[in-house]
This record gives C-alpha cells, structure tokens and sequence, in this order.
C-alpha cells in the first residue's frame, strides 16, 4: 500500500508564503488567525503520521520551538516523527524522533510513500513540495489562505515555477469567518 502524502501550506490570497517584515507589521499568519483555526491546527496532529521536512523549512521551525506561547498545533509537530531531506544538514537541531536523509528528494519519498503505514505531510518546504507535485507525489495539496493581499511585503511565491496543474476540490472549510482551508487531489494533464 502506498502513504498518502500532503503538502500543508499557508498562503495569502494573492500566493504568498511570507512576508518582509522590513515592509510590513503583519504578526504571524498575517494577523488573521482565529480559535476555530488553532484548534483544527492542532487536531490535525490528533492521527499517526509523518512529517517530511526540506532544511529551510525544518531549521526555522526548530528555531521556533523554543520560543514562548507558541500555538498548540506548532509544538505538536515536533512530536511526530519526522525525516528531513537535507544535502547540508547534519543533525537533527535537537528535534525529538528526527531523522535526516541526504539524496534526492524525489526517490525518499517515493521510498517513504512505499514503506510508510502512515500518511505523510509537509508543512510549507516550498521548493521541496513543488518539486514533489511534478513529479506527481503529492496525493493532496492542502492550502490554507488568508483573507490579506501581500503585493509588496510578500515573498516567497507558494506556487511559484510550476508548469500548468490541474486540481480537484476534495474538501473547504471556512475557519473564524475569514481563513479558507482548500483541500485539493492535483491532476496529471
């Protein structure tokens, strides 16, 4: 049987994955969170899986967690076992049930989707994820977008240097009256 794998990534309505905070005070998830999200956030760790890290991504998360009052939902994530795919990184930065795999990443997670018994799941890993959706390994997209226009603070283009993907809405959920959540099965063309 085969994992299924997800990419779990924030965006603003105009695409973007970040900010400059030099141009803009936006505070985390562009200051548009809300309880109904934080709760799903965190009920999404409720079920055995795995996460799948690229570097970037893996480092500044692990640099959060040890930041005080961080959300229920971010902590979690460090108690799932997790495998970062990394060519730099050397260790795992002092994250519980970590491990890091160097090689290409499409050939480990055609590996881990093989051996896996649990789902797997990405949390942003841009540049990974992107390269996984063309290979065709990414099974859902699940893309959380908030109701804010980045045009000159955002960077970090979500889907930036994809070729053309057809997508089919599996599930949307509005959470606090503002955030969409949008659950798609992309589609080869």
């Amino acid at each position: 049987m085969t994992a299924t794998y997800t990419w779990d990534v924030f965006s603003t309505l105009d695409g973007y994955g970040s900010y400059d905070p030099g141009l803009a005070d936006w505070s985390g998830y562009w200051s548009r969170q809300g309880p109904e999200l934080l709760a799903h956030r965190a009920a999404t760790f409720d079920t055995p899986q795995r996460m799948v890290w690229g570097a970037t991504t893996f480092r500044e998360t692990a640099a959060h967690l040890s930041l005080p009052d961080l959300d229920a939902w971010v902590l979690r994530t460090a108690q799932v076992p997790s495998t970062v795919i990394s060519s730099t990184l050397t260790d795992t930065l002092g994250w519980p049930d970590a491990t890091v795999v160097g090689g290409d990443a499409v050939d480990v997670v055609t590996r881990l989707k093989g051996e896996s018994d649990v789902p797997l799941r990405s949390q942003a890993s841009l540049s990974l994820n992107r390269a996984l959706l063309t290979a065709g390994l990414v099974d859902r997209l699940q893309l959380t977008v908030f109701p804010v226009v980045t045009g000159r603070s955002g960077t970090s283009p979500v889907l930036a240097g994809l070729g053309d993907v057809d997508l089919e809405l599996l599930e949307s959920r509005t959470f606090d009256g503002r955030s969409q959540e949008l659950v798609y099965r992309p589609v080869p063309r």
